[in-house]
């Protein structure tokens, strides 16, 4: 089969959508992967075939500049700005050009990141099928558990299930916007689209996403074409990120990053910084990504190295202790290496994030309206004091290990494809 693959343009998503897509290469599939200019970097990396779309609004650099908007920002802040204005305007130039790109490849089968919000619409219209990758925290519109945008504890009571369809009321509004967007390039195809219901263009193939079952809240009824594969990453493909080894002690190792989009606060990098500073018994690293210099934080203590960037997944398989923004990237490469967490959750879908690093036990987190250095530092203190939070880690990374997502989503792709396209499912 000839697939494309189409990823929201970030290092977050590009990662796991790059290791899914060279999967399926592997595989004997020809695997086209789409994307603005400045992405391909990445693809070339991954050593997959890159074909550019929308070149023209969305030249060399663009990207930087689009999200930088909201480097700084947290919480509601960071919502607001990016549902209601960054993918807006997405929607309104890369449907078309997208269109225009599947016309000339002949492509006979989708792979779209959830996160790309509606791009369905454009496969939809051409009668391409698709499946979709939840590259984030997937969000469950029943009820039975918190919406990922809040951090709120998993509990199974009538209180609780009204709260959390308060919240999806909430998360409504915030993606109304986006909605908006999407209606006017539905309406301009001809596309007959229940917008009443929230799963009404998700993929009726597969939806997979990258949460182990055994990490997610109980008590979802999913359909029967919602996957749980557990990661999308084996390591391999990424751009090399230099670092200085030797300057590694011996110490246990504490590793710190909040990710490569919302990562410009510095107070935040300030706190850790302050927080570490005299847990002589710990080395830390630091990785604060392109939004601050390294000029601009307090001084750096004697126990920490501080860089621009880090190869991450490497020290994860040194560390002791990941103090994170509670990416989902991040998160699964934790618990694949068998790393526990502090977290600290900023926006989007961490704070749902964080509240199953607590539910279970691989960590704690803390709100950044709750967040001082003597508490973070206690934190820290506490998960790498206690072995239980290890124990827990470790028992996901067997369950990562055992799951082999990489090879459970391809195989549930191949599947469906090949059931839309009629031909023999695998194993037929």
């Amino acid at each position: 089969m000839k697939i494309g693959f189409l990823s929201v343009p970030l290092t977050g998503h590009l990662n796991p959508m790059t290791a899914l897509a060279r999967t399926l290469e592997f595989r004997g599939h020809e695997v086209l992967f789409f994307g603005v200019p400045d992405v391909e970097p990445v693809i070339r990396a991954a050593n997959l075939r890159f074909v550019p779309f929308c070149e023209k609004h969305y030249p060399i650099g663009s990207t930087e500049k689009i999200y930088r908007s909201v480097a700084k920002l947290q919480g509601d802040d960071v919502l607001r700005q990016h549902l209601g204005g960054i993918t807006p305007s997405l929607l309104h130039d890369m449907p078309d050009c997208l269109h225009k790109k599947l016309e000339e490849t002949n492509v006979d089968a989708m792979v779209l990141d959830k996160g790309h919000s509606f791009m369905e619409l454009v496969p939809i219209s051409l009668g391409i099928p698709f499946v979709h990758i939840w590259n984030t925290l997937h969000i469950d519109t029943s009820g039975a558990t918190p919406p990922c945008l809040f951090s709120w504890p998993y509990e199974n009571t009538p209180e609780a299930h009204a709260r959390n369809i308060e919240g999806l009321i909430q998360v409504g509004g915030y993606f109304a916007p986006i909605v908006a967007a999407a209606k006017a390039y539905a309406d301009r195809v001809g596309l007959a689209i229940d917008w009443s219901d929230p799963r009404a263009t998700s993929s009726k193939l597969a939806e997979i996403t990258q949460t182990p079952r055994e990490f997610d809240f109980p008590g979802i009824s999913w359909p029967s074409t919602f996957y749980y594969a557990g990661p999308s990453h084996d390591g391999e493909g990424r751009q090399s990120i230099s670092f200085r080894w030797e300057r590694l002690e011996g110490r246990p190792l504490v590793y710190a990053s909040l990710g490569t989009l919302v990562n410009g606060i510095e107070r935040l990098y300030n706190t850790i910084l302050h927080a570490v500073e005299n847990l002589h018994s710990v080395q830390v690293v630091l990785s604060i990504g392109k939004n601050v210099n390294l000029s601009d934080l307090r001084s750096i203590p004697s126990n920490t190295i501080a860089v621009q960037s880090a190869p991450q997944i490497e020290l994860l398989k040194r560390a002791a202790l990941c103090i994170t923004h509670a990416g989902m990237n991040t998160v699964l490469e934790c618990l694949a290496q068998g790393v526990p967490m502090v977290a600290l959750p900023i926006t989007y879908d961490q704070p749902g994030i964080a509240a199953r690093i607590a539910y279970h036990g691989v960590g704690e987190f803390l709100e950044l309206d709750h967040l001082d250095s003597h508490t973070l530092s206690d934190l820290v203190v506490k998960v790498l004091g206690d072995p239980k939070y290890r124990d827990k880690a470790q028992y996901f990374q067997k369950v990562i290990a055992e799951t082999h997502g990489l090879d459970l989503a391809s195989t549930v792709i191949e599947r469906a494809f090949m059931s839309a396209l009629g031909a023999p499912t695998v194993g037929s």
